[in-house]
């Protein structure tokens, strides 16, 4: 099946500002793909470029198999939500959301039939009759959401559309986006710098930094098999511990000694010998009441009550340790011990930023 949206070797300068270089991306019918970095990573500029807005300094968009490189932005058939909303100031939330219905000639009774179900979705039928230019950032956010989805795009762009929402309506329209793009097959390419819209909604993620594709795969994957120290670093919450280690190889095998403790085996693992760091998250960090073999003592700096878990902050040598743990299982002053399965540690070459993670034994 010819994939919905092709990406090869799009490339996009300012001067001499190269904003994105030579991103190869595909994103498959039916499928949400979210574009996931800091601001000023090309995230943006790329969308910009799918869209038509910005014209590529090298390489091509495919839209259904067709290079639409040099085809104007209306006639590209995609959707589109970008973060300044352009709502119609003069016409009311109905009128603005029927406005791309009427463009493509839909009946009235079929308009009236799909508008009213996408302002149920939204929470927008109290402000049907109010005008867009009365609205307040978060009310634009979704009566631009509702004008893009209610056309039902086979393709659809989103910049940051959640960005102005508070967290309940946000973790609502979440659900509800997600549903929506299930149910009309849509493909979705969705831009934003919050690792948890990217991890709750997308079938895969494309991380990108300094406007090059850092790693792209599914939730799991990205999560659980970082490719590098910026991937490491940037999802994962809390963010993942990271701490020096150094490395000594005996034959095919080495070992390792930390704060965790001194000789871990890692077994054949890729590792040149000499001093590296260690990733591991908080919630793979073990923590401990009582001293055991292997184990490494430490003591609680403070923590966290994020009510269903606390983080606890763990003194290592002048430096702190997150990990995660059930409600009332210490309190700040007391000594516990710690140590880690080798499966869940991540360790990075400092001479290349890459992550190589240790197979299961």
């Amino acid at each position: 099946m010819t994939p919905r949206l092709e990406l090869e070797g799009l490339s996009k300068r300012f001067g001499d500002v190269e904003a994105v270089r030579h991103l190869d991306l595909a994103i498959g019918s039916g499928e949400f793909l979210s574009l996931l970095g800091p601001s000023g990573c090309g995230k943006s500029t790329t969308l910009a470029m799918i869209a038509g807005f910005e014209q590529p300094t090298s390489g091509s968009v495919k839209v259904d198999g067709q290079i639409v490189t040099d085809v104007a932005p209306g006639r590209r058939r995609i959707g589109l939500v970008f973060q300044d909303y352009a709502v119609f100031s003069r016409l009311s939330v109905a009128d603005n959301v029927s406005f791309g219905l009427e463009a493509q000639g839909v009946p009235r009774l079929d308009r009236a039939r799909r508008i009213a179900d996408i302002a149920a979705k939204l929470e927008l039928e109290p402000l049907m009759g109010r005008r867009g230019g009365a609205l307040n950032m978060s009310e634009m956010q979704r009566v631009a959401l509702a004008r893009a989805l209610v056309t039902e795009p086979k393709l659809l762009l989103l910049d940051e559309p959640m960005s102005n929402l508070d967290a309940a309506l946000r973790a609502s329209l979440r659900g509800e986006l997600k549903l929506i793009q299930k149910q009309l097959d849509q493909s979705v390419l969705y831009v934003t710098h919050d690792q948890v819209e990217a991890m709750s909604m997308s079938d895969r993620i494309a991380v990108m930094r300094d406007g090059r594709l850092e790693q792209l795969g599914t939730p799991d994957a990205i999560y659980n098999r970082p490719a590098t120290r910026f991937v490491a670093e940037f999802i994962g919450d809390p963010p993942i511990n990271m701490l020096p280690c150094t490395v000594r190889r005996s034959g095919s095998r080495a070992a390792v000694t930390s704060a965790l403790g001194e000789g871990l085996d890692l077994g054949n693992i890729d590792l040149p010998e000499g001093t590296h760091t260690l990733g591991i998250r908080p919630h793979d960090l073990s923590v401990a009441r009582e001293p055991r073999h292997g184990r490494a003592r430490t003591t609680i700096r403070f923590l966290e009550n994020l009510g269903a878990e606390h983080v606890l902050h763990l003194d290592y040598g002048g430096g702190l340790l997150a990990a995660v743990t059930a409600p009332g299982f210490a309190s700040p002053g007391e000594d516990v011990w710690i140590d880690a399965d080798a499966r869940h540690l991540h360790f990075i070459r400092n001479d290349t930023d890459q992550v190589i993670r240790v197979e299961a034994q």
